[in-house]
C-alpha cells in the first residue's frame, strides 16, 4: 500500500504552493510579479535591438556600394544608378554564391526571410537560437540585398533581433514562455527601430509570434519596441519613413466602394504572390544540384531583371517613397508589377536570405497605381497607399499590423477608415482562398501545423461544477473492506477512484480499486477489517468547484493523474469527481455553439397579435418535424 501510495501522495512544499494557489480568487490575468524582471530584459534588448538595426542598415549600404560603386560607405544607395553595364548581372549572381556558401558551411538557418525561422523558432525549439545566426543571419542578408537582391530589411531584423533576443534569454534561468517573450522582444525592437513603428512592430509579435495575448508577454514586448524607436531617433533619426501628401479625412460613398474593390483586387495579388513563391520553392526542389548552388540561379535571375528594369533591385525604399507620392509612370508602375514580382518570387523560392515587407509594400503600392487610373482622384498617393497596406494585410494574414503599420509609415491619420475596409476585404479574400499564409506554409512544409486563430478556451469559462459527477460511489471512512468485498471485487462496476469520506461528509481520501484488489488477493484479514480511514490516501491531488477546467486539466497533466475529487475549499465537504473524460464536455459545449443554429426571434413577434418567443424552434426541431 506505501508503495502505492507514493504515486499520489504530493506532500512537498511545491505541492503545497500549488493548493494554495488554487484557493486564490480567480483574476482577469495570470500574470504574475515575474513579468518585471523579464520586462527589466526586454529594456536592455530593445537598446540592443536599435544599434543591430543600425549596423544592419549600414551593412546594407556597404554592400551596395561596394558591389556597385566600388567604394567604402555606409549610406544606403540604390543599385539602380550604377554604370557596370552588362557586368552588372555578374552581381547578385556573386552575392548569391557567397549566402549559399554560408549556409552551406555556416548556418542553413539563415535561409529564408526570417519570420517563418523565428515561429519556428518558437514552437519547435525552446525559443532557442544559435549564437552563430545572430550574426550570420544580417552579414547574409546584407549581401544578398546589396549585391541587388529586391528584399528588404526588415525580415532579416526580425530573426536578427529575436536572435539576440533569445540568446540573452539563455544567459537566465528561465522558462520558455519567458524565453519566447524575449526572442519576441528582441524581433519586435528591431522592426520599430528599422521602420519607426513601434506599434505596428507590437502588433506584428502578438499576430505572428507571440501566439499569446496576455499581459506577461505583451508588456516586456512594447517596453522593447518602444525603447528600440526611442533610440532609433538619436542613432537614425525620427519618422515618418514615407512622408506622403496628406489626404480628405472623408471620403465619399463611391471611394468608400473603391476602398473595397482595392482590397479584393490586394487579396488576389496576396493569393497570386504566395502562390508563386512556393511554385518557384518546388521547382528548384527538382533541381539535381545541392542547395547551396540555389542562390546563385536566383542571383542570375535579379541580374537579369535588373538589366530590364533596374528600380527592382534592392530595398526599393526609393520607389516605395516615389509611389506614395503619386509621381510615377506606367512604365515604373508595370516594371514593379512584373519585374520585381518574377525576380522577387526566384530569389525568394531559391533559399536567399531576405525579407518580404519592403517587396510586398512596393508591389501593392503598383497596384495601387493601377487603381488610380480609374478609381475616384483623393489626392497623391491615396490608391497606392490604400492598395500598399491592403496587400500586406492580406499576404500576412496581419490585418492590424497591416493598417497600423502604413499609418506609422506615413503618419497620415485621415487613411485609417479607407486601410482598415481594403485590409479586411483583402484578408478575407486570401483566409477563404488560401489554406496557409507566405509564412505558415514554409512552417507547414517543415512537417509542422500552426493556427493562427486567437479564442477563449472553452476550459477557461467552464469550471469544475459545471461537468463533475456527483452520483458516485463513496465508501465511510468507520468501515473496513471486508464490509464492502462483494461490491468491490464486482466487475460491473468501473469507478475506479472511490472516495472515502467521514460522517459529515468531508473527505478524508481516496483508494484506488487496484489498492483495494491487492489487499484482496493478499487475504490478510486483519488489513480488510481495518478502518478505512487507516488504509486512504490522505494527502490526495484535489479540484474546487468554483476553478476553471483549465486549471484542472493542468493539475492532472502536472501530477499525471486522470481523475481527483471535487471537494469545498473550506469545509473539505465531498462534491463529486471530475475525470479526463469529463473534460471533453466544454469541448463539446463549444462544438454545439460553432455548429448548431436556430431561430432564437421570429418576425411575427413584432407584427399585432404575434406569438412569443416560445413559438420559435431550432433549426433541429424543424429538420425533425419536418422529416416526421
Amino acid at each position: 500500500m506505501d508503495k502505492v501510495q507514493k504515486k499520489v501522495s504530493w506532500d512537498d512544499p511545491e505541492y503545497v504552493e500549488t493548493e494554495a494557489r488554487h484557493r486564490e480568487e480567480l483574476g482577469d490575468f495570470s500574470t504574475t510579479l515575474r513579468v518585471l524582471p523579464i520586462s527589466a530584459l526586454a529594456v536592455g534588448i530593445g537598446v540592443l535591438c536599435a544599434y543591430v538595426a543600425l549596423a544592419l542598415l549600414r551593412l546594407i549600404g556597404l554592400f551596395t556600394n561596394l558591389f556597385y560603386y566600388g567604394h567604402w560607405g555606409g549610406a544606403l544607395v540604390s543599385p539602380a544608378g550604377n554604370h557596370l553595364g552588362w557586368y552588372a548581372v555578374l552581381v547578385p549572381v556573386g552575392g548569391g554564391l557567397i549566402v549559399g556558401l554560408m549556409a552551406r558551411y555556416g548556418s542553413e538557418r539563415i535561409r529564408g526571410h526570417g519570420i517563418p525561422e523565428a515561429i519556428e523558432a518558437i514552437l519547435i525549439n525552446g525559443s532557442r537560437v544559435e549564437p552563430k545566426v545572430a550574426f550570420l543571419k544580417p552579414v547574409a542578408s546584407a549581401i544578398a540585398i546589396g549585391s541587388g537582391g529586391p528584399f528588404g530589411a526588415e525580415g532579416p531584423i526580425i530573426m536578427t533581433g529575436g536572435a539576440f533576443g533569445s540568446m540573452i534569454a539563455q544567459l537566465f534561468h528561465l522558462t520558455n514562455a519567458e524565453r519566447k517573450t524575449l526572442l519576441v522582444a528582441g524581433a519586435a525592437g528591431g522592426m520599430s527601430a528599422t521602420f519607426a513603428a513601434p506599434v505596428a512592430s507590437v502588433l506584428l509579435a502578438v499576430e505572428l509570434l507571440l501566439f499569446e495575448w496576455k499581459p506577461r508577454s505583451l508588456v516586456p514586448v512594447a517596453l522593447a519596441s518602444v525603447v528600440a524607436d526611442v533610440m532609433r531617433r538619436y542613432i537614425l533619426g525620427f519618422g515618418p519613413m514615407f512622408p506622403v501628401p496628406r489626404h480628405p479625412l472623408h471620403i465619399g460613398p463611391l471611394s468608400l466602394l473603391g476602398c473595397a474593390l482595392a482590397g479584393l483586387l490586394a487579396g488576389c495579388l496576396s493569393a497570386l504572390l504566395t502562390l508563386s513563391i512556393y511554385k518557384v520553392e518546388d521547382r528548384f526542389q527538382k533541381l539535381s544540384i545541392h542547395w547551396m548552388w540555389w542562390p546563385l540561379v536566383g542571383g542570375l535571375a535579379v541580374g537579369l531583371g535588373g538589366m530590364i528594369f533596374p528600380q527592382a533591385l534592392g530595398v526599393g525604399y526609393d520607389t516605395i517613397a516615389t509611389l506614395l507620392q503619386g509621381a510615377v509612370t506606367t512604365k515604373v508602375i508595370l516594371g514593379v508589377l512584373l519585374v520585381k514580382w518574377f525576380i522577387w518570387a526566384v530569389s525568394l523560392g531559391s533559399g536567399t536570405s531576405g525579407g518580404v515587407l519592403a517587396p510586398l509594400l512596393m508591389m501593392g503600392g503598383a497596384l495601387g497605381g493601377l487603381e488610380a487610373m480609374f478609381l475616384p482622384h483623393e489626392g497623391a498617393g491615396f490608391w497606392p497607399l490604400v492598395s500598399m497596406g491592403a496587400t500586406l494585410g492580406g499576404t500576412m494574414r496581419a490585418p492590424f499590423t497591416s493598417i497600423i503599420f502604413a499609418f506609422e509609415l506615413t503618419q497620415d491619420s485621415s487613411i485609417l477608415l479607407p486601410l482598415l475596409i481594403a485590409s479586411v476585404v483583402s484578408h478575407t479574400f486570401t483566409v477563404l482562398t488560401l489554406k496557409r499564409s507566405i509564412l505558415t506554409e514554409k512552417v507547414a512544409r517543415r512537417g509542422y501545423h500552426l493556427s493562427s486563430e486567437y479564442a477563449v478556451d472553452p476550459l477557461e469559462i467552464l469550471f469544475a461544477r459545471d461537468v463533475m459527477r456527483t452520483k458516485v460511489a463513496v465508501l465511510p471512512a468507520s468501515s473496513s473492506l471486508s464490509e464492502f468485498q462483494k461490491a468491490l471485487t464486482d466487475h460491473r462496476q468501473s469507478q475506479r477512484l472511490l472516495p472515502v469520506v467521514d460522517g459529515d461528509g468531508v473527505l478524508v481520501g481516496v483508494v484506488t480499486r487496484g489498492d483495494i484488489y491487492k489487499l484482496f488477493d493478499q487475504g490478510d484479514e486483519s488489513l480488510l477489517r481495518r478502518p478505512l480511514r487507516d488504509a486512504v490516501h490522505r494527502k490526495t491531488v484535489e479540484a474546487y468547484p468554483d476553478e476553471p477546467l483549465r486549471s484542472v486539466v493542468y493539475r492532472m497533466a502536472e501530477k499525471r493523474i486522470t481523475r481527483m475529487p471535487v471537494v469545498d475549499a473550506d469545509t473539505r465537504k465531498f462534491l463529486g469527481l471530475i475525470a479526463l473524460d469529463d473534460l471533453l464536455k466544454a469541448r463539446a459545449r463549444h462544438l454545439e455553439e460553432e455548429k448548431r443554429r436556430e431561430q432564437v426571434l421570429s418576425l411575427r413577434v413584432f407584427l399585432p397579435g404575434g406569438g412569443g418567443q416560445e413559438e420559435t424552434e431550432t433549426q433541429d426541431q424543424a429538420e425533425t418535424r419536418a422529416a416526421s
